[in-house]
């Protein structure tokens, strides 16, 4: 059975778990592939490594709770950002966390990135009056 790959994208995203505040990002490379029938089929890799699909199973590496917020990469850095400059009295121009629709809570199995994390309590200190 043989295999090629396509093409190979990067994408990364930030992840909060919104059971323990946990909070970290990850970057993913995304293998397309077609196999001998002609069925595409992706497969990620997170650091070198295989992983499933950061939007299907998330998974909090911290308390292994699965109502996980996933959002676009930067959000968590962002913030951890604003922190170590408490002199800054406003955030930059535009919303950290922008209104989006209710969606299903999804789960991520990634595994965070070593010195990637901050909890839930950090990414609102910026918004306290």
């Amino acid at each position: 059975m043989s295999d090629t790959t396509a093409t190979t994208a990067h994408e990364a995203y930030a992840f909060a778990c919104m059971r323990c505040g946990h909070g970290w990002e990850q970057s993913y490379e995304i293998e397309h592939h077609v196999d001998a029938s002609g069925h595409a089929y992706v497969v990620y890799k997170a650091d070198g490594e295989r992983v499933p699909s950061p939007l299907s199973t998330p998974t909090c590496a911290n308390c292994g709770g699965h109502v996980v917020r996933i959002m676009r990469a930067g959000r968590v850095s962002t913030v951890q950002q604003l922190l170590r400059n408490p002199g800054r009295s406003q955030p930059p121009a535009g919303p950290l966390v922008p209104e989006e629709p209710a969606a299903e809570p999804v789960a991520a199995t990634a595994a965070p990135s070593a010195g990637h994390h901050w909890h839930l309590s950090d990414l609102l200190h910026p918004f306290r009056k």
